[in-house]
């Protein structure tokens, strides 16, 4: 049975807690989304899950239930107890399948913490399994480095399933000129095919976030656009920190560039094969 918005108030008053501002904790309890999130992550049986942020366990629940081992990550070391509690208690030895990891998921803005990856990677080799599949409604101030070093640092992951704030949505689709398009968005659109599953009102959260919430699908590319993604990032910052100014300016009108690149373009609207095509020319010469 799903949690309900009543039976997440209870899970948390019973342990004298309220959701907390610091760690975004905006508990989803819309049904009818935790179910479109379930169909676009396609699970199957034995699937390996990496999910940040499980709170009580609402969206977790749906998970172990259709077969799923699930590798969960929780910065909130007073939601510990509600969570081993809770999936203890499931039918069918569904708590089984759950792992619990009580701490940080990242362990540095450009690096996942070890010991997150560390048992997600062996519930894959236990499985034979050969990927694991990122589902979480993600705290807003995670979203970006996590999503961003999953897809560059741990190519296992083949797919992303997340609730993330609208606004970094509409980064990871942006197209070249608007204004959203920047680094996250074309390091991931090198990596990942990316569709939006839908959007979700405040309302859909307790308590409810200032902003709109948008689920997002990341497929990890069977081939991806850039052979170097570290170096095609690190490019990418270096060009869009100064993304009004032309690139005659930015690297110097003696420089060579890629034919159909001018040196009076700006890197904000270049379409994601030039910018690669560009990264690979300059090679290390980029400061």
């Amino acid at each position: 049975m799903a949690q309900t918005l009543s039976e997440i108030k209870t899970l948390l008053a019973a342990h004298g807690l309220r959701p907390k501002h610091k760690f975004g904790q905006n508990f989803l309890h819309d049904g009818n989304h935790m179910r479109r999130i379930m169909d676009a992550a396609d699970l199957q049986a034995g699937d390996v899950v990496l999910e940040v942020g499980p709170g009580t366990g609402a969206l977790t629940e749906r998970l172990l239930e259709v077969g799923a081992e699930v590798v969960a990550v929780e910065i909130d070391t007073d939601l510990e107890p509600v969570l081993t509690h809770r999936m203890a208690g499931l039918p069918d030895g569904q708590g089984d399948r759950f792992t619990l990891v009580v701490g940080d998921a990242l362990a540095g803005k450009h690096t996942i913490n070890p010991a997150v990856i560390e048992p997600t990677m062996a519930r894959v080799a236990s499985s034979g399994r050969e990927s694991f599949k990122l589902i979480a409604n993600l705290p807003y101030h995670v979203a970006s480095p996590l999503m961003a070093n999953l897809a560059v640092d741990h190519p296992a992951m083949s797919d992303a399933v997340v609730m993330i704030q609208k606004e970094v949505a509409d980064r990871l689709e942006a197209k070249p000129g608007s204004k959203a398009y920047g680094p996250l968005g074309i390091l991931i659109q090198t990596l990942c095919e990316v569709r939006t599953v839908g959007t979700l009102a405040p309302g859909c959260f307790w308590p409810p976030p200032k902003v709109a919430s948008t689920v997002v699908h990341l497929k990890r590319r069977p081939q991806p656009l850039t052979d170097d993604p570290k170096a095609f990032s690190a490019t990418l910052k270096t060009l869009f920190t100064k993304r009004r100014k032309q690139l005659g300016s930015i690297l110097g009108r003696d420089t060579e560039l890629p034919e159909g690149i001018s040196h009076d373009t700006r890197p904000d609207a270049l379409t994601v094969e030039q910018l690669i095509a560009l990264a690979e020319m300059l090679g290390s010469d980029i400061k």
